[in-house]
């Protein structure tokens, strides 16, 4: 053991027991009563996960949220014309990581990455957020779907990145194993290979699905065997 962890060790639980708090309260203060003159270009550094959950004494949860208020305080305020847009993302990237961290079963920090954040009217940022989301996926792909799933659209309809939404569409289908999970968010690299002109690897992915027998709803088969039928005829006229 180091001699810096003995002397941390030696210090008295009762001043950790206010320093902690005192954390904490500043972290509620600040994220209950946001300065109406906020600017999102005065976005600090995000804190590290683990003085967060150190500061939750024992709430992570509770922090997690109240350190999400605080850092939609920088696109709220009252000076903001164009807020997401002035916002850093490399440093609110860092903030959602670490609330994320703190309580890992939020959904609050993909919700505003994903839903919000990631909507913003400028591609960089956009796909910034989008990576966030990816490797937020990864880490636990059947509690994060979802969030993975809307960013393949947004890669699909505001970049018009088929190539990225086709990625994250991929993950869905190869990651994802609870039986829970709609066939939908699986399929949706199928669609994706259409409207990308790729019919021949569509009409395989598609054939494979419904030869899986997983597919047991009698509707749900038959408007994927006619869309199979509909791939082959379309590829049976190509020249």
């Amino acid at each position: 053991m180091s001699g810096g962890q003995r002397a941390l060790r030696a210090v008295p639980g009762w001043i950790w027991a206010a320093l902690l708090a005192g954390l904490a309260a500043q972290l509620g203060v600040q994220a209950l009563r946001p300065p109406p003159a906020t600017a999102a270009e005065d976005l600090p550094p995000a804190p590290r996960a683990q003085a967060l959950r150190a500061a939750s004494l024992g709430e992570p949860a509770a922090l997690a949220r109240l350190a999400m208020l605080y850092l939609q305080a920088y696109d709220l305020g009252a000076g903001n014309a164009l807020p997401y847009r002035r916002l850093d993302y490399a440093r609110l990237v860092q903030w959602l990581r670490a609330i994320l961290d703190t309580d890992p079963r939020s959904e609050y920090p993909l919700f505003a990455a994903a839903r919000v954040y990631a909507e913003v009217d400028d591609p960089a940022r956009c796909r910034e957020m989008l990576a966030f989301v990816h490797q937020a996926f990864l880490e636990d792909p059947n509690r994060r779907w979802q969030w993975l799933a809307h960013a393949a659209l947004l890669a699909k309809h505001r970049l018009q990145d088929l190539a990225l939404a086709r990625r994250y569409a991929a993950d869905i289908a190869r990651l994802t194993t609870d039986p829970s999970i709609p066939l939908w968010a699986r399929q949706m690299e199928i669609f994706i290979l259409e409207d990308m002109n790729e019919l021949a690897a569509a009409r395989i992915m598609l054939g494979g699905l419904l030869a899986t027998g997983r597919i047991t709803d009698p509707q749900e088969r038959r408007f994927l065997q006619g869309r199979l039928e509909e791939l082959e005829r379309r590829l049976a006229s190509k020249p």
